[in-house]
């Protein structure tokens, strides 16, 4: 009796040392961070600051794990940033954390500590057991006057910002709300399941422009949703890192897409796979008569130049081992900057993602929303009513359009 129970612990000892020597940190929840607003623009693109306020912001999970660790950002910063506390909870409703979840995150074993200026900031692992697409709550109390934040600029999701430190308030006595991503970048999980991880790398269609507040309908997040049906037993981090705004070629809204790449996606933890869906703002910019607000008008781009912008991704995404998969550029006609010439390069540019052989793959985004009776158009219904952005059908009509094939 005693032989067998000796070799039963000893199987058991194996399993856990196996299960901790294949263990790997991937990344479940990601968002890019943005450079500040320029002083004396429009109001409405203000970056904020904080002083002696906490705040808490819900993000939901993509793969699941046994532990996390938080990544915070003080990239835009021009001095250190203080953290004067934080925690991570599972998320209940209106900014309520659900009782006997919350865990404080330390960094080096203490629960302050500051970033310096230009530096990201990795919490110690937490032990916080989560599922796949669970909404998680974290908060950070900022003791000292942060100036304009690190923020990701969009989060179609619902911040809460009160005064002082309310990191250990399970229902949060909220002042202000936000709708953007202060000092926040990304979570991981440690896993020992087979796990890879999408990156998701584009514009506002990406971030989730036009889909509904609070409920998780951007593009990316149903596609988690499908992998996460289809290989329940596989993790599978879909780590969206749009930036509304963005172009290819240029700077405007967070550096263009080939300055931040090895940041925002080649640093993703178990990254395994980008998709590459910029280039409507190219266009927009360069042809368009009505520009976005604070948009500058710059030189004309060419569909060979942003073909090159694809192609320079492509390699250095291949160089690391990733596969590199390109979304085709959606219709845009009705769009404040559409032009025909702009029209011309995106056809251009599109036959070249289907056909070039460029792309490990190809997810033909334009097929999926455009209307069969005016293809340089999306589909009524499919845009948010500005003709680029999608609505929750649109984003849902894209997701389900992806051979999830591509992904293996």
């Amino acid at each position: 009796m005693g032989r067998w129970l000796g070799l039963a612990l000893a199987l058991a000892f194996a399993a856990t040392q196996a299960d901790a020597a294949t263990a790997q940190w991937v990344g479940t929840w990601g968002a890019a961070p943005v450079t500040p607003a320029a002083p004396g623009g429009p109001p409405q693109f203000a970056t904020p600051s904080f002083s002696n306020q906490t705040i808490r912001q819900v993000v939901r999970t993509s793969a699941g794990g046994k532990r996390l660790r938080v990544r915070l950002t003080n990239l835009y910063g021009a001095g250190p940033l203080a953290i004067g506390a934080a925690q991570i909870a599972l998320a209940g409703e209106g900014g309520q954390i659900k009782p006997g979840s919350d865990k404080p995150l330390t960094f080096a074993g203490k629960t302050t500590a500051n970033i310096p200026a230009g530096a990201p900031l990795l919490s110690d692992p937490v032990d916080l057991p989560t599922s796949a697409l669970t909404s998680l709550a974290i908060t950070l109390y900022l003791p000292g006057e942060t100036g304009p934040c690190t923020c990701h600029g969009v989060a179609m999701q619902t911040g809460y910002v009160g005064p002082g430190d309310l990191t250990s308030a399970a229902s949060f006595p909220t002042t202000t709300v936000i709708r953007t991503r202060p000092f926040l970048a990304g979570v991981e999980v440690e896993t020992a399941a087979p796990a890879k991880v999408i990156v998701t790398y584009g514009d506002s269609i990406t971030d989730g422009v036009g889909s509904t507040n609070d409920a998780n309908r951007r593009w990316p997040d149903l596609l988690a949703e499908r992998l996460n049906a289809r290989s329940p037993r596989q993790a599978w981090g879909v780590v969206n890192m749009g930036i509304s705004g963005n172009r290819v070629l240029a700077d405007g809204a967070g550096q263009n897409a080939l300055a931040r790449f090895d940041r925002d996606v080649l640093a993703t933890p178990g990254a395994a796979y980008v998709v590459v869906f910029e280039g409507v703002n190219d266009l927009g910019v360069a042809y368009g008569r009505a520009l976005p607000p604070g948009a500058v008008a710059g030189a004309k781009v060419t569909a060979d130049d942003l073909i090159a912008g694809y192609r320079q991704l492509i390699d250095r995404g291949r160089a690391k081992g990733l596969k590199v998969i390109g979304a085709t550029i959606a219709p845009y006609e009705g769009a404040s900057y559409w032009t025909p010439e702009g029209e011309a390069v995106r056809q251009a540019v599109n036959a070249w993602i289907r056909t070039g052989k460029g792309f490990d793959g190809v997810i033909d985004f334009d097929a999926a929303v455009r209307d069969p009776a005016k293809p340089s158009q999306m589909k009524d219904g499919m845009h948010a009513g500005d003709h680029l952005h999608g609505s929750d059908a649109g984003y849902k009509a894209m997701a389900e359009a992806i051979d999830l094939s591509l992904f293996r």
